[in-house]
């Protein structure tokens, strides 16, 4: 007994003279792999408290003793990964806000796992072994906005998914299908990856994504032949790289004119049905490398909002002079910042400089090195 006072005392003044916050190494770093900004969740989602981050002013720090064993516990902040866990810990918090258990062994999500974390904003599950979650699981969480819980073996989206979701992210397991009313409550949610999962457009069950206000969706590196019907038509944001679309008909981009980043780069696309662009008035960027497009989509100089377009790694083999910029002035709202063509069976040479008068500078045009 007489050496368990001065191991309490100088316990707490570590704990007091903890002054520099706690720094979460690469907490954040589930996110998009081609880093495009993110919106944040106070533009589109209407939740109460939608925030990139928890109120940090209202996080005090609390010194509790409930930390599980081998985990880090600061600031309403309990990190337990790396740890080679089997199950979700005991003893944590009920103050918790973030829960990070990425890069663990868990394989099963059971009904009181989160009991009493009525708190929590954010949980990271990223990269366990989870394949079963009870129905019941989340129901504690009635906070919970971040939801990370990306490879892993899942092969369904989890049910009763918290209805004050923001984020869902759950790119990398094992899903085949999106039925209809997965989503169902979930009013706050406008930002699903759900990339890296086998799906097929015939996963897609009609009205999957009803009642879904999303402003971003990903469906990447999936088996997708053609672009799903009925996504939200809120979207600003749609990323289908990655699969093996062969055509954009015309009824395919009709209910998205919300749209303003579009990316369907790394697929097969032949073949965009003259008039398909007209639907994207605000759209911003164009993502359509890595494509067996022979030559420009036409409806371009149309976009009057397009400041980017990438259309290197295809078949092009000519460039009109119109096939970019609107005949006449003052039609184009916003000049090109960004047009890629490199990588393509294109005689550079015989490209008319005007093909570019709407370009703010001839270092946003990228041209060359191709290889047959």
């Amino acid at each position: 007994m007489p050496t368990m006072l001065p191991l309490w005392l100088l316990a707490s003044l570590l704990a007091v003279s903890q002054a520099l916050p706690f720094e979460q190494k690469g907490f954040w770093d589930f996110t998009l792999d081609d880093g495009l900004p993110m919106l944040n969740d106070e533009e589109a989602s209407g939740a109460e408290t939608t925030s990139g981050v928890p109120d940090l002013d209202s996080l005090t720090p609390t010194f509790s003793a409930m930390c599980p064993f081998g985990c880090h516990c600061h600031l309403r902040v309990v990190q337990c990964s790396d740890l080679g866990l089997k199950a979700v810990p005991k003893e944590i918090s009920p103050d918790t806000t973030l829960l990070d258990l990425q890069n663990n062994d868990i394989s099963e999500l059971r009904r009181d796992d989160f009991k009493g974390l009525q708190h929590l904003y954010a949980l990271v599950l990223v990269n366990n072994k989870i394949s079963k979650i009870h129905e019941k699981a989340f129901a504690p969480l009635r906070k919970l906005q971040k939801l990370y819980i990306s490879k892993n073996h899942l092969v369904e989206i989890p049910p009763n998914l918290p209805s004050s979701l923001v984020e869902l992210r759950i790119h990398d397991n094992r899903i085949r299908k999106v039925p209809k009313g997965v989503f169902s409550g979930l009013r706050h949610m406008n930002c699903i990856e759900m990339g890296g999962n086998p799906l097929e457009n015939s996963g897609f069950e009609p009205g999957a994504f009803d009642g879904l206000k999303l402003n971003y969706l990903r469906i990447s590196e999936a088996k997708l032949t053609g672009i799903p019907k009925d996504l939200p038509e809120t979207l600003n944001e749609l990323h289908l790289d990655h699969n093996r679309i062969q055509a954009i008909e015309l009824e395919d981009l009709l209910r998205y004119s919300k749209l303003y980043r579009l990316g369907l780069g790394h697929n097969q696309i032949r073949m965009i049905e003259n008039g398909s662009l007209s639907f994207l008035p605000t759209l911003r960027e164009l993502h359509l490398d890595n494509n067996k497009l022979s030559k420009v989509p036409s409806g371009l100089p149309d976009l009057k909002l397009l400041q980017v377009v990438y259309l290197h790694t295809n078949n092009i083999t000519k460039v009109g002079v119109n096939d970019f910029c609107p005949v006449g002035f003052g039609v184009k709202r916003a000049y090109y910042n960004g047009i890629s063509l490199f990588n393509n069976p294109v005689p550079y040479w015989e490209v008319q400089p005007a093909t570019f008068r709407c370009v703010t500078d001839r270092l946003a045009i990228q041209f060359g090195n191709y290889k047959k």
